[in-house]
């Protein structure tokens, strides 16, 4: 009998369970006291202890070997015990016929000798009325372990029991899952004793008649930080619910089901103070996969009490037992969903169809009793313009531990999806469509089904893409009131005086400086109005002798930039030649000039320029350029210096009408639309645009 150590460690790889050895351990040792209660009336019972030593194996402490014992009073190696633990897939325990004895194939074990270049075992049994002490001697890096390897001994007297040591970790682990600081984190006493606890917490509760009394003692010596802890029955909780799933498989007319148990343990955190809360799929009373993380979303849930109390939840059943990989840390042999399982293996259950059960009983059961949907719901519709409506038409559920960002995510995911889906059935539709005879009753009946799903898909398309623009403008809106009121940061930061910075700050929420839309696509006038996003030509700061016209020759006259220079050293500004502020240019002869005043500059001081401005465009752009509309925007007005200004219906700002004329001539060259207005104005008047888009999402007014 050999067991072929590189052979298994080839044919097993490494678990990602940095415990695995621990687990291993312990569960050996139960598996070797319940053999040991079934033969002998007096083992009352299972006493435990394991120590786990790490000592320098450098000068400088930055490396540590690892020693792990673990000793235990079980039936001891005897004949029947070292056959299978020479056997990789045994079914030593299978037929020992002892309930909540692990049923396992040998291959843990195996990660003893991936995590440890040498085991060493001294145990005694008892035969007949005397003792037989076995011994498998230390030595590093075997291949193979031979029954000839073990040396066996008569003894008069002896206590029952074994003890395994593993030391000499992998050199390749010692920067990895064994490093100095996982050591530190992962090996002290209370770590290990709390890992075991809810790790095998299924097998303590079902075998604790079969324990009795049992005592778990953890001792660790980390470089010489010592401690030791116990884990007794007390320690053990009381279950809260113990709730029966059955799951199925549909294909066609046939289906196959499954049957699951999801047992809860609520904890108060006064009494067990946990380091977080376990969602995990059992297999064989032990947990092989943590699925903690899709029902708690953030570490801070995950790791922290939730109204008071832990929550373990723990999900078994026959299908995870027989699904678990060898390693006992995954279920590779359950498929995700329907296309990623064995195209031969028949119909099989999938985690597509056991969450979809699984996930609504979880929830309901860690979702505390306080918890709100709709402050969740708010907060979505709020910073992300998703709205009630479109939660329903994506279908798209809210549930305890999600936060707006994953909630939003999933909305707009979920449209996008549907708008591929149905964008693709509509293109299939229409090339039906083409082999159908105009004249037939199925033309008529495919058209109206197309029609129908067009808007459909309309919709789809229009709730996705809308949402983000009300989100996006609705930023905009917040940044520009907080530039006006001068409460951006970077505003705060400036030194007395500086108004022309807020002024540009201002400019360039609007459209970048000194930019043209030949450069920047990513603006926002529609700030002032939504038509003006659509003007051929924009420029923002440029000189004007730059602008081309639909031809490609010149919009203006070689010194146009010369003439507003004048006029602007004539009104006292600055930067002569680069203004105005923002100029919106239409092939139809039209264009918009904005020009912002920094606050507390009046607007009546300048109530004049917009004339001037549409004055000299009019006469430098040969007769291009016809109307004008004219913007002057701040903060400070004097009305009674204004002339020939009203007042705008409902609003604080001022508007007028009136010919553009040659000077010399008083020819009329066009006319001009202009504006005084205050920046909340313009605040106001764009909130009011955004709240008709937010009533069609269905969305809260700002």
């Amino acid at each position: 009998m050999t067991l072929d150590i590189r052979g298994s460690l080839k044919n097993t790889r490494i678990s990602k369970n940095p415990l695995v050895v621990v687990d291993e351990l312990l569960a050996n040792s139960i598996d070797a006291f319940l053999i040991r209660k079934r033969d002998e009336a007096d083992a009352v019972a299972l006493e435990v202890t394991l120590k786990v030593k790490a000592t320098k194996a450098d000068l400088l402490g930055e490396v540590y070997d690892l020693e792990i014992t673990c000793e235990d009073n079980g039936c001891g190696l005897g004949p029947e015990q070292r056959k299978a633990f020479l056997t990789k897939d045994t079914s030593y325990k299978d037929d020992l016929n002892i309930p909540g004895i692990g049923k396992c194939k040998g291959t843990g074990r195996v990660q003893f000798f991936h995590h440890f270049t040498a085991v060493s075992l001294s145990s005694t049994y008892r035969e007949g009325d005397g003792f037989k002490h076995v011994s498998l001697p230390f030595l590093r890096d075997r291949k193979t372990i031979e029954e000839t390897d073990f040396k066996v001994e008569d003894r008069d007297t002896g206590e029952v029991g074994t003890q395994i040591r593993l030391s000499h970790v992998v050199p390749k682990l010692r920067e990895t899952i064994l490093s100095v600081a996982s050591v530190h984190r992962t090996f002290t006493a209370e770590a290990i004793r709390q890992h075991v606890l809810f790790n095998l917490l299924q097998r303590f509760v079902s075998l604790k008649d079969d324990l009795g009394d049992f005592r778990i003692k953890f001792v660790s010596d980390l470089g010489g930080n010592k401690s030791e802890k116990t884990l007794t029955p007390a320690d053990i909780p009381e279950h809260t619910s113990v709730t029966s799933i059955t799951v199925e498989h549909v294909e066609g007319k046939e289906k196959v089901s499954a049957d699951f148990t999801i047992t809860h343990y609520k904890l108060d955190e006064t009494q067990y103070p946990l380091p977080r809360n376990i969602i995990g799929l059992c297999a064989k009373a032990s947990i092989a996969e943590l699925i903690t993380g899709r029902y708690l979303k953030t570490k801070t849930l995950e790791n922290n009490a939730i109204d008071g109390h832990y929550h373990i939840v723990l999900i078994e059943g026959a299908l995870l037992d027989d699904g678990v990989n060898e390693q006992r840390d995954g279920f590779d042999k359950i498929p995700l969903d329907d296309g990623s399982g064995d195209l031969f293996g028949g119909m099989q259950i999938t985690f597509e169809d056991i969450f979809s059960v699984l996930d609504d009983k979880v929830q309901e059961l860690i979702t505390p009793p306080d918890w709100s949907r709709d402050t969740i719901v708010k907060d979505v519709a709020k910073d992300f313009g998703v709205s009630e409506e479109m939660l329903s038409y994506s279908n798209t559920r809210v549930k305890f531990g999600d936060t707006p960002n994953e909630v939003a995510k999933r909305v707009l995911t979920n449209l996008q999806e549907q708008v591929v889906n149905e964008t693709s059935s509509l293109s299939a539709m229409k090339e039906a469509i083409k082999g159908l005879a105009p004249d037939s009753d199925d033309f008529r009946r495919k058209i109206d089904d197309l029609s129908w799903e067009f808007a459909s898909s309309l919709k789809t398309i229009d709730m996705a893409n809308l949402s983000q623009l009300v989100v996006r403008r609705s930023a905009l809106i917040d940044v520009l009131d907080l530039a006006v009121k001068q409460g951006l940061n970077v505003q705060a930061e400036l030194p007395d005086g500086k108004r022309r910075k807020n002024e540009a700050l201002i400019h360039s929420i609007f459209f970048p400086m000194r930019k043209d839309s030949e450069e920047v696509s990513d603006h926002d006038v529609w700030l002032l109005s939504e038509e003006y996003h659509y003007y051929d030509y924009i420029a923002s700061d440029m000189p004007l002798n730059q602008i081309k016209w639909d031809n490609g020759q010149s919009l203006f006259e070689a010194d146009v930039d010369e003439a507003v220079g004048e006029l602007l050293n004539r009104i006292g500004e600055e930067n002569g030649g680069c203004r105005p502020d923002i100029a919106l240019f239409h092939e139809e002869g039209s264009v918009v000039i904005v020009e912002f005043k920094a606050p507390g500059v009046s607007l009546d001081e300048h109530d004049n320029d917009l004339m001037e401005y549409a004055t000299i465009l009019a006469a430098k752009s040969n007769g291009r350029l016809k109307k004008f509309y004219g913007y002057l925007i701040g903060d400070t007005i004097n009305p009674i210096r204004l002339r020939g200004y009203n007042r705008l219906p409902g609003e604080n700002g001022f508007f007028s009408t009136n010919d553009v004329k040659e000077p010399k001539s008083q020819a009329t060259l066009g006319q001009l639309y202009s504006e005084l207005l205050f920046y909340g104005d313009i605040v106001d008047r764009a909130r009011k645009r955004i709240g008709v888009y937010r009533e069609r999402l269905k969305l809260p007014p700002l």
